[in-house]
């Protein structure tokens, strides 16, 4: 497809159109639950951000993922629960939907009650069946497998309306 000038215009009328909004947004809980993956960035020791693919599971306040412990993210979030989430969806930005997302800028704060963390995995098994029961071998979250929830500090969407 040929990009014009009016469509290159459009596309990047939309990175200007960036719209601060909350978790609870019908728009924003519509497209993440549209989404399989976000990218959680957090902060290494010398300040370079590390971002990582994620699955994820949200509700109207937060955003929850597990990890394995012992990696860098892990590592990171201990010492600094600063973190930014981003979903987006699109590509070709002359297309008529152009490029849509959601960021997420808060803090990682570590899930320990097991209730909670029994609940998130049942929420998890539930979006990835049948890929996470196989890679936990059941249906039980493993011991090496931390929760985590990001509580919104701001959250900002681009291309919903």
């Amino acid at each position: 497809m040929l990009l014009t000038a009016s469509r290159v215009r459009r596309s990047l009328n939309t990175f200007d159109e960036v719209t601060p909004m909350n978790l609870a947004d019908e728009r924003i809980q519509r497209f993440l639950g549209s989404r399989p993956v976000v990218v959680l960035a957090t902060l290494q020791a010398d300040g370079a951000p590390l971002a990582m693919p994620m699955w994820f599971i949200h509700d109207t306040t937060d955003i929850a993922m597990i990890t394995i412990e012992g990696t860098q993210k892990v590592r990171n979030l201990r010492r600094d629960p600063r973190v930014c989430v981003v979903a987006e969806a699109g590509g070709d930005p002359g297309s008529e939907g152009g490029v849509r997302g959601v960021s997420v800028h808060g803090r990682a704060e570590f899930v320990t009650d097991a209730t909670e963390r029994k609940a998130l995995a049942d929420r998890f098994l539930t979006k990835y069946h049948p890929r996470v029961e196989q890679l936990w071998s059941g249906r039980v979250m493993p011991p090496d497998r931390l929760a985590f929830r990001i509580r919104p500090d701001r959250v900002r969407s681009w291309g919903l309306n």
